[in-house]
């Protein structure tokens, strides 16, 4: 379980590809190094990914083919970086919503606009998935929870703050760039069952 409140930047340090199959080694940084272990899990980039080693502050995951399908995870390249956020842990505050880490796609990005002390970020968003995101509600975009701004039949705007371009990989990305999508699950719950209710009393 997470939160969506991104802990911070992990550089790729090493990628080893196979068909269907990639390890990654992310460097962290060393202030959230304590207390790793094989088998705990880390969003990397919003995606629940599970340790498979370690050293210092070279940490090891293992990425198999539905992973590399749904998630912008495959196309990294040494030296770039991803957003991260360890495990949440009973106690710590939730700042965000809560996530599981299971993306359910990949959206693109239409257009970034600076203002002074603004960003404000447009996205495509496919059909399928738009009627989950519904103004002031909730998404998770590469593991960062964002309340979302304006919505229209295609995509939807996110504003961020300064602070949240500083600590994410949000203030590197360019148009067509592709992002990891987590809608929340609770308003998912709603629309599915609204939507369940509906088709089965409809009039005969």
């Amino acid at each position: 379980m997470f939160t969506g409140i991104v802990q911070g930047i992990a550089t790729v340090t090493q990628l080893e590809r196979h068909e269907n199959f990639m390890r990654l080694t992310l460097e962290l940084p060393v202030a959230h190094c304590n207390n790793l272990q094989t088998g705990a899990s880390i969003a990397v980039n919003g995606t629940c990914l599970t340790i498979t080693g370690f050293e210092n502050q070279q940490v090891h995951f293992d990425l198999i083919m539905e992973t590399l399908r749904v998630t912008n995870l495959g196309e990294l390249k040494p030296g770039e970086n991803v957003n991260f956020e360890r495990a949440a842990r009973f106690g710590d505050e939730i700042g965000g919503h809560l996530l599981s880490g299971h993306i359910h796609s990949q959206i693109t990005l239409r257009s970034k606009e600076t203002p002074t002390d603004n960003c404000i970020l447009w996205f495509d968003v496919m059909p399928e998935f738009i009627k989950y995101i519904l103004p002031k509600g909730f998404v998770a975009l590469n593991g960062c929870s964002l309340t979302v701004g304006e919505v229209s039949d295609s995509g939807f705007n996110v504003y961020l703050i300064p602070e949240t371009l500083t600590v994410t990989t949000f203030g590197e990305i360019q148009p067509g760039d592709k992002i990891n999508l987590e809608i929340d699950s609770q308003t998912q719950a709603v629309v599915d069952t609204i939507e369940r209710y509906m088709k089965h009393n409809q009039p005969a």
